[in-house]
């Protein structure tokens, strides 16, 4: 079981090295981020974008190009599909979004002929390294599901539980948060928490154990649950936290990184492959931490 990211960029030193094809790489953080993934031994690199451009953060932050196979395409459309057909065509192990709109990578991940599609339902996950817990947190639909229904729900855990399989975390704890404890047709979101712990019991929800509706407290702090007399074996002890929507999943995502300074990774999941997805705002480390993320995926995968 893996339980920090220091944890992580080790057991991808072991799993790896892994190719990820970059989309439009002319950016500054994720050009830093590979290059430090290089190092690192964890991954190596297609770079495809103005090649003009990446030269010239290349240069400005002293990164040998020279290691690294650059396909010089201006256009981010079709840099994009560049970028998603490497993958697809198996010369690299995932594609990482850079300077260019999720909706045109996404649109290359999902197109009928060169693209990375299932028919499973896409989800955002972010893991989350937080100081003073013993393992690491998946936080699950931050990004992409705006308001799951039921079945969407339940692929979405599905995706998460993947991750975390890839981890080494064999039975990952679903914690699907809602605001109260208690099922409450009123709160259609407690409903679908019960139905999915029900699924799980029935053994249509497999490979992890499944408790709902938690309230977050109930879900993360053993205490919490004692004091509210929660006896399941997921109150206290959730590796994953299920977010009704996605109002409440990036409101959570952004919590743990701005007040609890948290350590973090995002990662696409439902795929072919993985597609490493992080916001802007994200920091190279982060970035970084995310190509390692996707590593593990990978080498589930391949």
């Amino acid at each position: 079981m893996i339980r920090n990211f220091a944890e992580v960029m080790t057991i991808a030193r072991e799993r790896g090295p892994k190719i990820v094809s970059v989309a439009c790489a002319e950016d500054v953080e994720v050009l830093m981020a590979v290059n430090e993934a290089k190092k690192e031994g964890i991954a190596d690199a297609i770079l495809v974008g103005n090649q003009e451009k990446i030269a010239a953060i290349a240069a400005e932050k002293n990164i040998d190009l020279n290691q690294f196979e650059v396909i010089d395409i201006k256009d981010m459309t079709a840099a994009s599909r560049k970028a998603v057909e490497l993958v697809s065509s198996g010369k690299a192990h995932m594609v990482m979004k850079g300077l260019v709109d999720t909706s045109i990578i996404l649109k290359a991940v999902l197109d009928g002929e060169i693209g990375l599609r299932t028919g499973n339902v896409l989800s955002h996950v972010s893991v989350f390294d937080v100081n003073g817990y013993d393992r690491l947190f998946f936080v699950s639909d931050a990004a992409m599901n705006i308001a799951p229904d039921l079945q969407a729900k339940k692929q979405i855990t599905e995706n998460v539980v993947q991750v975390a399989h890839a981890l080494d975390i064999e039975e990952p704890k679903v914690a699907v948060i809602c605001a109260k404890e208690k099922a409450n047709p009123k709160m259609p979101d407690t409903m679908d928490a019960a139905a999915l712990q029900e699924m799980n019991e029935k053994g249509e929800l497999k490979g992890c154990l499944v408790g709902g509706p938690f309230a977050l407290d109930n879900a993360v702090s053993v205490e919490a649950a004692k004091i509210k007399g929660i006896d399941h074996p997921v109150a206290g002890y959730a590796d994953i936290l299920l977010a009704p929507d996605i109002e409440a999943g990036n409101v959570l995502y952004k919590s743990m990184v701005y007040f609890a300074g948290a350590k973090n990774a995002g990662i696409i999941i439902g795929a072919k492959a993985p597609i490493v997805l992080t916001s802007r705002a994200d920091s190279e480390e982060s970035k970084l931490y995310s190509i390692a993320l996707g590593v593990l995926c990978a080498a589930k995968l391949f």
